[in-house]
């Protein structure tokens, strides 16, 4: 997955983002920006900060509820003449762009309702609508009446609150914290609105130390069911953080050896002795498209980490290296868009007629470029077949594949702010989120059982039973069958999963000795007289000025993409290799070999099958809510950028999916602890193993997060059997554990205990030992005998008053053999 379905780069505030799909006509340019700065919060620029904001002003709020702060912050207003410079990063918007509004400010009564303005433009770039509640809002019951004034006085409660959080988002925003400035009567609201922001994860989330603290603990003290998670890519590891922090019971089975699924830092390396190079490039997941209210833009600045924008400037260049004529260039743009333009006023006239008529766009496009004699000439066509090729690398996929009426769905949705590379790579987003969650690695599910008992899910040999799944894995692998369901999936679910297309995007990233292309640009393109292989090489990105060393990545899109596959890495190259010194070389600059390269191959990537998700013929948006939707009365759920309707094909699209899964499984355990239908598994798992934690307490030998119980035999013969327990996750006080066991000799034991470091010790106990960990439930009958002797040794640690158990035990015994 490379990162954005969105690709007009746009550095306007919240306010002045596109919202409105009427089509009107297009301005020949993409819009000015104000700076080349990099935006890295959603609020206004001229927002001040709530915790200064006065007592006196806050209680003015409700006083304005006939005149509505928030109605006013989708005013947009277009000027039919704006001034545009040139922008090319996967140019997909064709909506009617949008220039600068008047200040939502102007002509206000007072600086409240200034405030007011300000944190609905926080509360819109996050994705709140502007006077109405999200269904998540009204499933919640937020208010008690629909409509009204509870309604507005709520969101102007509920925008205050994200807006102070986002004010200072390292620091933990308390209940009291959040209730300071609001007026007596309304704190009922306040308390209303900050549950459902803190369990939905708008307020309070990411990576800085005192969130991580805190999120590590069940925030209301009540213990859940247990939750399995497959897959650790974002959407995963986000999910599983939060349901901790909502108290349930988690584990994490990933069938790589590594976490972040499409979103894959690769550190390159060449040179010798000092002159070595070193550069970390991004196969997958690369470009944080928009930091306006985008929760990895929280997640940058929490971790200090300084964006690099990523610059409009993209020169084009001829097969032969010369560079692309500038008015033939401008000129072809413009009617470039314009084709857009007639095929979105035709879509909408055949919607309106009949609305299940759909056709490929690349067809609509075609037909109208020759009704229109559009780009006859030859220099022209490859100019707009360029254009074509970027508009296959914002899908992923070929122009014949996409649906004419609902392939931009989500351009109304577009992050905010500037497109921008994190410096050395978005695994070090991975790396953190990951951190102390129990993942097991190498773990390939191969099926999902569910009922009305819990969940089973099976890898190669193990079993993992918990209350519910959520399942994180791509679109390519549901389309593949990789996984069966028991019972088979609703048919409504399995025909939007054969409906939704999942698309190819390939890339050849090269490190070079030296950087010479120069340091003034991001990106720059290539034509090509090959029409079936216009994505073959058309875009190249810059990231020497991130990755730390001088590196470049070229794309490959559409049908290349496919063809791409096919061909041997050593072929890719050289054929990139001859793209790059047709264009430098009649300028007399002299392309080195790469020291290193290397080529993707997303589509046979068993992980995967594919980039990104794309609204295919015959889809539409809808899809992606049906395949988000729960199955098995609230026993296995979906999250992952296919899910997501607002936001698919991006990072942050995977990771919001994440969030709404832990909200929705929370609101079903509610909803089950309420009814007839309540977990049990979990109380049945801890009094079935309260006897073995007890004999733990105090075990015979105990090194990192290991520890052992010994046969109870006088003579302690080195080939008597012994139970191992090992401790996965939990590095935070007070954060879930899970246990596992294995039946080896004292000998072993001893000599696992000599190894230094719990990964060295995992890697000899399966390498070296040939034994694999599993769950209470999956100890072989010799264990459980064992278990039994050293009871009958040791009756005082059957005594409640031995002492509490040290730490808390999560899926125990779920996992079977």
């Amino acid at each position: 997955m490379h990162s954005v379905s969105d690709t007009e780069l746009n550095s306007a505030t919240p306010s002045q983002q596109p919202i409105d799909t009427e089509m009107t006509e297009l301005p020949s340019e993409p819009p000015q920006p104000q700076n080349d700065d990099v935006t890295m919060s959603p609020e206004n620029p001229n927002i001040t900060n709530p915790q200064n904001s006065s007592d006196s002003s806050s209680e003015q709020q409700p006083q304005q509820e006939e005149e509505n702060p928030i109605s006013t912050t989708t005013q947009q207003q277009q000027d039919p003449n704006p001034t545009l410079p040139r922008k090319r990063r996967r140019r997909k918007k064709f909506f009617t762009e949008l220039t600068s509004t008047t200040s939502l400010s102007k002509n206000r009564k007072n600086d409240v309702a200034k405030d007011c303005d300000d944190e609905a433009l926080i509360a819109i770039s996050v994705g709140f609508p502007s006077d109405t509640l999200t269904e998540e809002e009204i499933e919640a019951n937020v208010v008690r009446t629909i409509g009204g004034s509870e309604q507005s006085n709520y969101i102007v409660v509920r925008n205050h609150i994200l807006a102070r959080w986002r004010s200072n988002v390292n620091v933990w925003l308390t209940y009291d914290r959040a209730v300071k400035s609001i007026r007596s009567e309304h704190k009922g609201l306040v308390e209303v609105a900050y549950r459902f922001l803190i369990e939905h994860g708008y307020i309070n989330f990411g990576l800085s130390p005192e969130i991580k603290l805190m999120k590590f603990k069940s925030f209301d003290g009540i213990e859940r069911g247990s939750v399995i998670v497959i897959g650790a890519g974002l959407a995963g590891l986000v999910a599983a953080r939060q349901l901790v922090f909502l108290g349930f019971k988690v584990c994490i089975l990933e069938g790589r050896m590594r976490p972040g699924g499409r979103v894959k830092t690769k550190k390159m390396f060449g040179g010798d002795g000092d002159e070595g190079l070193e550069a970390a490039a991004d196969l997958g997941g690369s470009v944080l498209t928009g930091v306006n209210g985008n929760p990895l833009g929280v997640l940058a600045r929490q971790l200090d980490l300084p964006l690099h924008k990523v610059r409009d400037l993209c020169p084009l260049y001829m097969p032969d290296g010369k560079c692309v004529d500038s008015e033939v260039d401008s000129r072809v743009e413009v009617l470039f868009n314009k084709l857009l333009e007639r095929v979105c006023k035709l879509r909408q006239a055949i919607i309106e007629e009949v609305k299940s008529v759909d056709a490929p766009l690349g067809t609509a496009l075609e037909a109208f470029r020759r009704v229109y004699k559009v780009a006859e000439d030859k220099e022209e066509r490859m100019l707009l077949n360029w254009h074509l090729a970027n508009l296959e690398y914002a899908n992923a996929t070929l122009m014949s594949n996409l649906s004419m009426a609902y392939w931009d769905q989500d351009d109304p949705y577009e992050m905010g702010g500037d497109h921008c590379f994190i410096p050395g790579g978005n695994e070090t987003f991975v790396r953190a989120l990951a951190e102390d969650l129990p993942i097991f690695y190498g773990r390939t599910v191969e099926c999902i059982k569910y009922g009305s008992d819990g969940v089973l899910v099976c890898t190669e040999g193990q079993h993992f039973r918990g209350d519910m799944v959520l399942c994180t894995v791509p679109l390519g692998v549901l389309k593949k069958g990789s996984i069966q369901f028991i019972p088979d999936l609703p048919q409504r679910k399995k025909d939007a999963i054969h409906r939704l297309g999942f698309g190819l995007l390939n890339k050849v990233v090269m490190l070079f000795p030296t950087n010479f292309w120069g340091g003034n640009i991001d990106t720059f393109g290539h034509l090509t007289e090959d029409l079936s292989m216009r994505g073959e090489f058309f875009l190249f990105y810059s990231y020497a000025s991130v990755s730390g060393g001088p590196l470049l990545v070229a794309l490959v899109a559409g049908e290349a993409a496919l063809r791409f596959e096919m061909m041997s890495p050593l072929e890719s190259v050289k054929r990139v290799m001859e793209v790059l010194r047709d264009i430098f070389h009649p300028k007399g600059i002299v392309v080195p070999d790469p020291v290193q390269a290397v080529c993707t191959r997303w589509g046979k990537d068993q992980f995967a099958y594919g980039s990104y998700s794309y609204v295919a013929v015959g889809s539409s948006g809808d899809d992606y809510d049906i395949l988000s939707e729960t199955v098995g009365d609230g026993r296995v759920f979906f999250a992952g950028e296919a899910t997501s309707k607002q936001y698919p094909a991006t990072m942050h699209g995977a990771f919001l999916s994440g969030m709404r899964e832990a909200a929705n499984i929370l609101r079903v355990a509610k909803r089950k602890s309420n009814s007839s239908t309540q977990f049990n598994t979990t109380k049945s798992i801890d009094e079935e193993n309260d006897d073995l934690n007890k004999l733990f307490v105090k075990p015979d030998l105990s090194f990192g997060s290991f520890s052992a119980l010994f046969h109870p035999k006088p003579n302690n013969d080195l080939e008597s059997s012994s139970i191992l327990r090992v401790k996965i996750g939990g590095a935070v006080s007070d954060s879930p554990s899970l246990y596992l066991y294995a039946l080896l000799s004292m000998k072993q034991v001893i000599e696992l205990s000599q190894v230094e470091g719990d990964q060295n010790r995992m890697r000899k106990l399966s390498r070296d030992f040939g034994v694999s960990l599993v769950g209470k439930k999956g100890l072989c009958s010799t264990a459980e005998s064992l278990i039994a002797n050293i009871k009958l040794c040791r009756p005082e640690l059957n005594e409640a008053e031995n002492g509490p158990v040290h730490g808390k035990e999560i899926l125990s015994d779920t996992m079977e053999e």
